[in-house]
């Protein structure tokens, strides 16, 4: 079996006395979402739709393959949140280009509505997490952030030279 070289480190040279890191990120990414997702349900919109609407802000007319590649999404869960936005009126689906296999999203005038609507309780969410750090702490969360996903992506990548990939979750469910 293929294995990722080792790198020899210690609980206490990572300043991890009591909490690991990844627990910590992996709790706060939650009580983000779960924070959103309280507001977000004010506008009658799930965090799994939010997540679509503002890929579509900034790249509308994408295939389900691209959606779901950049939410980093499957494409089953890319469809079914696809198929209720649709029955929603936030999105269309069309073929692009006489493709028929390949339906691409558009927002409609009602998608296009809830950028004004949904984005200020995205700011007001970060607003509240980042409440009683300062300037340069904030700078510094993002800098130190930024950083450790680089080198887990990094991490990744090595993995994927030498064969490794990250199971599916059914592959897992078989063991």
């Amino acid at each position: 079996m293929t294995e990722l070289p080792r790198k020899e480190v210690t609980a206490q040279r990572l300043g991890q006395t009591e909490e690991r890191i990844a627990r910590l990120v992996r709790l706060a990414a939650r009580a983000f979402n779960r924070s959103l997702q309280i507001r977000l349900n004010t506008e009658g919109v799930t965090f799994g739709q939010w997540i679509f609407l503002r890929i579509l802000w900034t790249n509308d007319g994408l295939s389900q393959r691209e959606l779901s590649e950049k939410a980093q999404l499957t494409e089953p869960t890319a469809h079914t949140a696809l198929l209720r936005m649709e029955e929603l009126g936030f999105i269309t689906r069309q073929n692009v280009g006489g493709n028929r296999r390949r339906q691409h999203a558009f927002l409609t005038e009602k998608g296009w509505a809830l950028r004004d609507r949904l984005e200020p309780l995205a700011v007001e969410t970060n607003a509240l997490a980042v409440e009683g750090l300062s300037e340069e702490e904030v700078r510094a969360l993002r800098r130190a952030l930024g950083l450790m996903i680089r080198n887990l992506e990094q991490d990744e990548k090595n993995g994927a030279e030498l064969g490794l990939k990250v199971p599916s979750t059914r592959s897992l469910n078989s063991l």
